[in-house]
């Protein structure tokens, strides 16, 4: 009995000490090889983990999705492009082709699988030639692209990201560019893509190529379940590369990782980081009543008045602080009076949460009549007027009759 009194408790202790340790061990950052990093949440563009994110970067194949939106943005997916020599011939020996032969044709949408899938670099300056008419005139467009997102810390001398010293960018911009091309559902479905099947073209037989991309294919070791998009890069300047995306309850995360010895399992790392630290909870929801007001003008029966909240809020909460208690800041338009339509846009709330603001509008939850009363005190005046203006009538007369 006296073993047993003992035993179950240092079970017991052991049992939280294990659990403490546990909890540690999802709180704490990833430990990382790579030199640039940066990891954001896609809804709110809150950053949740980065290291070096505006260091300019050798940022290798990774240029392909800029190549990739600049494509679907001015390309039919079923055009079809032919191979120049110019466009096969100038690419580096080392560098990932698809062994297109000169002449041979393709559409855009091939072309793109090749791209973002088997990383291609013949199938870049294919393309990069259809949309610019030129290599050159293509890689303006990708600097004017970069541009007009306000990026300044990148710029690019190729479609496909050969080695250069004026190639570069930093993992904010990249992830910058990323979330602007996530926007495209084709760019997400084939980026997305674990393998892709070329058919038999006029020059060539069938090809079949696999991701490189390993955390999109599974049964591989490095095979991650959330992950819903990617694009790889490596030069032996750059090291490995990776941008992607991912997707678990609600929560979309987007990961730049440059300059890393194994560039899957940090990046995996990075997503478990985020998932066991963070959550998307709804902070209020739809018709929820935020607040009441009194309508001065308003009828006595509909004054009183309640502020609907328009739409549900989903929030990016640390789950540390998940049943921590948010106030919401309330504004109202200036002026309300009746009347006043049920639906009607009467203010706005907005709720902080780590440097992230949330807001949507607050409704008229019923209609407000305008009061009556005015009506009913102007009608009692002229009456008072009226019956005034009769006594001294007959008061005047009355007294002219008796002077006489």
């Amino acid at each position: 009995m006296k073993i047993k009194k003992i035993f179950v408790p240092l079970i017991m202790l052991i049992f939280i000490l294990l659990s403490s340790v546990t909890v540690l061990a999802d709180n704490s950052e990833p430990n990382l090889t790579a030199k640039s990093v940066i990891l954001i949440d896609n809804r709110t563009k809150k950053i949740l983990y980065c290291k070096n994110e505006n260091e300019k970067m050798y940022p290798a194949s990774t240029t392909k999705i800029l190549t990739a939106i600049l494509a679907l943005e001015h390309c039919n997916l079923n055009d079809i492009v032919t191979a120049s020599y110019d466009a096969i011939m100038t690419i580096p020996s080392g560098y990932t082709t698809a062994d297109i032969q000169i002449g041979e044709q393709f559409t855009v949408e091939q072309l793109l699988s090749l791209l973002l899938v088997h990383s291609a670099n013949d199938a870049a300056n294919i393309l990069a030639e259809y949309v610019g008419g030129s290599v050159d005139s293509f890689v303006s467009m990708m600097n004017t692209k970069v541009n007009e997102l306000g990026l300044s810390n990148s710029h690019f001398t190729n479609s496909y990201g050969k080695h250069d010293d004026n190639h570069y960018s930093t993992a904010n911009d990249l992830s910058v560019i990323f979330q602007y091309c996530l926007r495209n559902e084709t760019f997400r479905k084939i980026a997305g893509s674990a393998s892709c099947a070329i058919p038999a073209t006029n020059k060539y037989g069938t090809r079949s190529y696999a991701s490189t991309n390993e955390l999109l294919i599974p049964n591989n070791s490095y095979y991650y379940h959330y992950l819903t998009t990617g694009k790889t890069g490596y030069t032996s300047q750059a090291k490995g590369c990776l941008v992607s995306s991912a997707y678990k309850d609600g929560l979309e995360l987007i990961s730049v990782v440059l300059g890393s010895d194994n560039r899957f399992s940090e990046t995996k790392s990075l997503y478990e980081y985020a998932y066991n630290n963070y959550s998307i909870k709804n902070i209020v929801y739809e018709n929820n009543i935020a607040t009441q007001i009194e309508i001065p003008n308003g009828s006595i029966d509909t004054k009183k008045l309640d502020l609907l909240v328009y739409e549900t809020i989903p929030a990016l909460i640390k789950n540390s602080e998940i049943n921590n208690g948010i106030n919401p800041e309330i504004t109202l338009n200036q002026n309300i009076s009746a009347p006043i339509e049920q639906g009607s846009i009467l203010g706005k709330i907005k709720y902080t949460i780590n440097g992230v603001e949330y807001t949507t509008n607050l409704i008229a939850s019923h209609n407000v009549e305008k009061s009556k009363l005015s009506v009913y005190i102007l009608y009692a005046i002229s009456l008072i007027v009226l019956l005034l203006s009769i006594f001294l009538c007959f008061f005047f007369i009355k007294k002219k009759r008796t002077s006489i």
